[in-house]
């Protein structure tokens, strides 16, 4: 009995061993191959090859990609009518050599965005009627070149506030909320087997909720489509809610379209604090309280992080068919958009790749996590 007894035990044991060997062996696309795509943002010195060690990290662990500047208008068409595709169409290039779900980001936006848009010759703003033909050139310009190509594209992008009501820009001041049924419009046009998507940050708040279903709605029922919600998801430690953030995710998708978590990451640092004044000694003390983890993160902070996105992801394999990629932005800590912002200097670790290029812990647990689910 003891022999069967210590037979099983070793049995186990090896199992374990060989299950734990093949977890890290195992990379992030091939993980979640079948539950959702796996992505990165690419910045533009990984786009034109000058970043070595973050492509290598994309090639092997994502299969899906979105540019993080250079589809932007102001770089696209920088002045009416001139187009510079050079960074775009090495980016394209890049997904399809390597077989991977490519994102167009993002077609409207009032950041970003060249000053000629809105102006006149005189410098005047311009009519309704010159910009909806400002706004379906550039869309069915950029669209048109890589119909069929590009997968899906973030059409319109932050056009919503945290308490519902739409952003005062200059598309909105010009057009009201028709700018976005009509930028959707024009991408369905211009290709109309991509998909299309309404994304946003603080996707979670309910009165922004709200009104992002109703906009859902009212596409739907004027027969223009939209297939998904790009849920930014620039989180923190102390929010949102696993519970908040699922609830949109239900919320969403209960409307009629998937969810994509379009720009993941998880800021290890203390949210920054609004209305500090301009008195040195505050900008001093707020500097250091923001800015904690200068040279490294303590063993504390770093299992808090880790269990909180190892929670992010465990969400995310709960609604398969629902959220169809999750895209983190950027590939490793020393190049995310967190370090510098809101102050220079300032330290993040929001990635899951550390400034070594090395896999955090984090990857081999979220690995393991998405073989239990298939269990």
């Amino acid at each position: 009995m003891m022999k069967k007894y210590l037979l099983l035990l070793t049995m186990l044991l090896a199992g374990g061993h060989l299950f734990a060997q093949s977890a890290k062996e195992m990379t992030l696309k091939d993980a979640f191959k079948g539950k959702f795509h796996m992505g990165t943002a690419m910045s533009l010195q990984q786009i034109s090859g000058e970043d070595a060690a973050n492509i290598d990290i994309i090639k092997s662990n994502f299969d899906a990609i979105v540019a993080e500047n250079c589809m932007k208008s102001m770089y696209l068409q920088p002045k009416e009518g001139e187009f510079n595709f050079a960074d775009a169409d090495k980016f394209v290039a890049f997904g399809e050599k390597n077989e991977m779900w490519i994102t167009g980001h993002c077609l409207i936006w009032h950041s970003q965005l060249p000053r000629w848009f809105f102006t006149d010759e005189k410098g005047d703003t311009v009519s309704a009627e010159t910009l909806k033909a400002r706004m379906k050139s550039h869309i069915s310009t950029v669209v048109g070149r890589y119909k069929g190509r590009i997968k899906g594209w973030d059409v319109v992008n932050e056009a919503i506030m945290e308490d519902g009501s739409y952003r005062k820009s200059k598309f909105y001041q010009i057009l009201g909320e028709e700018f976005i049924p009509l930028a959707f419009q024009y991408a369905q046009e211009a290709d109309p087997q991509a998909e299309l998507y309404y994304n946003d940050y603080n996707e979670w708040y309910p009165g922004k909720r709200a009104t992002i279903i109703q906009l859902i709605k009212k596409l739907k029922e004027r027969g223009i489509r939209i297939d998904a919600i790009g849920m930014q998801g620039h989180v923190g430690m102390d929010g949102p809610s696993i519970e908040e953030y699922e609830q949109a995710i239900l919320d969403y998708t209960q409307a009629g379209v998937k969810v994509m978590v379009t720009e993941f990451d998880l800021s290890i640092l203390p949210a920054p604090r609004r209305g500090i004044g301009a008195d040195i000694s505050n900008t001093f003390e707020y500097r250091k309280e923001i800015n904690p983890y200068t040279e490294s993160v303590p063993d504390s902070a770093s299992v808090a992080w880790t269990s909180r996105m190892t929670d992010f992801f465990r969400l995310f394999l709960t609604y398969p068919g629902k959220v169809s990629r999750v895209t983190m932005w950027g590939v490793s800590d020393g190049v995310s958009w967190k370090n510098d912002f809101p102050v220079r200097g300032r330290t993040d670790y929001p990635l899951l790749f550390d400034r070594q290029y090395k896999a955090k812990p984090v990857v081999n647990d979220i690995i393991r996590l998405s073989q239990t689910d298939n269990e």
